[in-house]
């Protein structure tokens, strides 16, 4: 039998796409090398979302879209999924928030609704040479639930995949 697994850096070069994307952010507690082998595509963990956050994406899988809310943790996407496509054994993931330059605090403009909008408190704002509140991750603290992602004006906030001693909530 032929291997079924979809390659979606090729998918991204024959749409035209010249700049690789970043991979797409997947369900918590998701086997995440083995996600688009085991996923039949059903929407089964989108349905089940209570925040609503889980949408469908490129080629019909689950991605988690920050843009409309953060994760609670509930684990309803796991439960609903009648695929072994969830290890719930497993921390739901190692994303940690990340501040891009285009932040409008960085730029001298007074905002925190990141930090106003994390329920860990892993955003603080230090104040920096010349009187400005710039905003720091405390890694050890961010569970990459998002909240601070929807909050941002600017869209400065994104989740990265962190190291693996991330905070587990």
């Amino acid at each position: 039998m032929a291997d079924e697994s979809v390659d979606l850096g090729r998918r991204g070069f024959l749409r035209g796409r010249r700049r690789a994307e970043p991979a797409p952010l997947r369900p918590p507690w998701s086997r995440t090398k083995q996600f688009t082998d085991l996923c039949t595509r059903c929407g089964a963990c989108a349905d089940a979302c209570p925040e609503s956050i889980i949408r469908r994406g490129d080629g019909g899988f689950p991605e988690i879209d920050f843009r409309r809310g953060e994760c609670s943790f509930c684990a309803a996407c796991a439960e609903s999924c009648p695929e072994p496509v969830f290890d719930r054994a497993a921390r739901p993931w190692t994303l940690i928030a990340r501040i891009a330059p285009s932040c409008l605090a960085m730029n001298r403009v007074v905002c925190r609704s990141c930090r106003d909008a994390c329920p860990e408190a892993a955003i603080r704002f230090a104040l920096a040479p010349g009187g400005v509140a710039v905003p720091t991750v405390e890694d050890g603290a961010c569970t990459g639930c998002g909240a601070c992602v929807a909050a941002c004006p600017a869209d400065a906030v994104t989740l990265q995949p962190g190291p693996e001693t991330a905070h587990a909530p």
